[in-house]
């Protein structure tokens, strides 16, 4: 009887692979990506460096310049002015490091309290299942708006007023999410073997069920990114957000809402990076969610 070997994988040179690749490389969002890198990592973390001007002095004399482009613009001021003079442009390079950490510090945080929450509720369900998920559904029902107001009435605008309400309403999302991916993973029969082997809850739950869910737990986080700029952007707009006079984006939109006919460019500019952004960031987690789904990935 004659046996035969085992085909071989082809090697990642092979054409076959390199077509993959190539297949890959043009499903690869680049453009969402550069303008994530563009409009908010460098501006965050060299707007000293990038910035023309400072982003709270301003001259009162230039105060409403237009544009560049635009008849009475200066090249000095690229994107114009705004009631006090600020450059418009300098505002948002400086404003991007303040919603990257927003954004940042949030993720993290509600993350950490979301996952950790989540996988306690699928893995022993019961009691600890029914507390938690009631705590999400409450999470869910608060309007964050209504919630942000309330507390800035009573403590006044601050970074910290900010992250506390996105974290309060946030943190429910991965629980959800976590805790019906653990539902149906614990029930597989390697949980099974784990738990016959002698293995402690909490090195399954930390060696066989959390590997099994730091996927959907990655894409959540992206697309939680562009959700959580719209909020702090909507706090900020009220006046429920990060203070005056901190080039927040949010803060800078509400600034022009009175200039839209005269000086449209006061906030224009910032609303379209806080577009650009948020629209950038949910295209990286559509792909990403593409690429780490084997089920989409199939498809």
């Amino acid at each position: 009887m004659q046996v035969t070997a085992p085909a071989q994988k082809p090697a990642w040179y092979s054409p076959s692979n390199i077509g993959y690749y190539l297949q890959e490389a043009r499903r690869f969002p680049l453009i969402p990506l550069a303008v994530i890198v563009v409009v908010l990592v460098i501006p965050a973390f060299f707007a000293a460096y990038v910035a023309p001007h400072h982003p709270t002095r301003g001259q009162f004399a230039e105060r409403l310049t237009p544009p560049a482009w635009q008849e009475g613009g200066s090249a000095k001021y690229l994107l114009g002015t705004d009631k006090q003079g600020r450059d418009i442009l300098s505002r948002i390079i400086h404003g991007a490091k303040y919603v990257l950490a927003v954004s940042l510090t949030v993720i993290a945080i509600s993350g950490v309290i979301g996952v950790g929450l989540g996988l306690i509720a699928g893995y022993y369900g019961g009691r600890s299942d029914m507390l938690i998920m009631r705590g999400v559904d409450i999470a869910l029902s608060i309007p964050a708006i209504l919630l942000a107001l309330a507390i800035v009435a009573a403590r006044g605008p601050s970074f910290g007023v900010v992250i506390f309400v996105i974290c309060v309403i946030l943190w429910s999302r991965y629980a959800r999410q976590v805790r019906g991916e653990v539902l149906a993973i614990k029930n597989q029969d390697f949980i099974g073997r784990a738990k016959v082997a002698g293995s402690s809850d909490f090195r399954i739950i930390v060696r066989h069920v959390f590997p099994n869910v730091v996927n959907s737990i990655i894409v959540l986080a992206t697309l939680q990114v562009g959700f959580v700029i719209l909020l702090e952007a909507s706090l900020s707009f009220l006046g429920a957000g990060i203070p005056r006079p901190t080039p927040a984006w949010g803060l800078m939109v509400a600034n022009g809402r009175e200039l839209v006919v005269t000086a449209w460019w006061v906030s224009f500019f910032p609303g379209v990076a806080i577009s650009l952004v948020v629209l950038s960031l949910n295209l990286m987690g559509d792909w990403l969610r593409d690429r780490l789904d084997p089920k989409q990935r199939n498809l």
